[in-house]
């Protein structure tokens, strides 16, 4: 009899040891469905930006879409060059974030650093609200309050030049200012989620060995959040680059070359602001735009997961 009853636990056992393995080998192949989802999705934006973009590239050619500084798409002698707006994009994002970053990053250490609960709860909703805010609410702040002054300080810096085409306060600088408060809940956020990361052992160590509260955080917790740092940088990288109505509202939309009091295009204004009219070549060519804009976003994540692969490096 007790064979028996043996016998019945055992096979239990093996039938709830073989559900377990069916239902764990269920739930990898789900996980296993949804990543391959993800990279499914990259491809396939890949794939259609190539197949609607190169057709305008074997039109015109890389040589005039690059490094040709006029873009005349409705010209009598149509002209496709995207040097200068690739240079704006490059410059409008390179300054905002070089203004938000550190901004964002300071602001981080102070939320998870130094601030009381009290004060944080005050701060923190109000960085939170700024992400939620509509881009086309930026822009339109930016028109009404932002460029007056920019106008102000254009007139005065360039009061009786001959030369310079005033711009109403729609220019570069304007552009990069809007950019940079836009960006900065994003570097803001993820930059206090990895201070917080930081295991306490290292701030412990560091006050250990005698360094100062703002020593130990610049010297030891920075450091070791650099990783998510970094990654908050990319995004807030990624959605400069990738704005287009806010800017649209306070570049100015003139194709020249990217100085700050000048009026300016980048890559996403070109595709807003002629999508809807463009036709043949021209709606061809602006597939081709968006092309060269996924392709920045795609060295900028290379460059970026280098730097970081090498920093690691370094600290081992």
């Amino acid at each position: 009899m007790k064979t028996q009853t043996d016998a019945l636990g055992s096979n239990h056992r093996i039938t709830a040891g073989n559900r377990n393995s069916c239902a764990e080998a269920a739930v990898q192949e789900i996980f296993a469905l949804c990543a391959s989802f993800a990279v499914l999705a990259v491809a396939s934006i890949t794939l259609y930006m190539i197949l609607k973009g190169m057709p305008a590239v074997l039109e015109v050619g890389w040589k005039e879409i690059l490094f040709s500084s006029v873009w005349e798409p409705t010209a009598p002698r149509p002209r496709y060059g995207v040097w200068y707006v690739m240079l704006t994009s490059v410059a409008g994002t390179g300054l905002a974030i070089t203004i938000s970053v550190p901004v964002g990053i300071l602001t981080a250490v102070f939320l998870a650093e130094i601030c009381d609960k009290r004060l944080a709860l005050a701060v923190r909703p109000a960085v939170e609200l700024l992400a939620g805010i509509p881009s086309v609410i930026y822009g339109l702040l930016g028109i009404y309050l932002l460029t007056p002054l920019m106008y102000k300080l254009e007139l005065r810096l360039f009061a009786g030049s001959k030369t310079h085409q005033f711009t109403g306060g729609s220019n570069l600088l304007s552009a990069a200012l809007v950019l940079a408060v836009m960006i900065l809940p994003t570097v803001t956020n993820i930059s206090e989620t990895a201070i917080r990361s930081v295991s306490p052992h290292i701030r412990e160590a560091s006050l250990a060995l005698g360094a100062s509260r703002i020593q130990t955080v610049f010297k030891a917790v920075l450091p070791a959040a650099r990783s998510g740092i970094a990654a908050a940088a990319v995004l807030g990288v990624g959605r400069a680059v990738g704005e287009a109505m806010a800017i649209t509202l306070v570049s100015g939309g003139s194709v020249n070359l990217p100085l700050p009091f000048n009026s300016v295009r980048f890559l996403t204004t070109a595709i807003v602001s002629e999508m809807s009219y463009a036709e043949g070549t021209h709606r061809q060519m602006l597939f081709t735009v968006g092309l060269i804009l996924f392709g920045f976003i795609m060295i900028i994540h290379s460059v970026v997961n280098k730097m970081l692969k090498r920093g690691m490096a370094e600290h081992e």
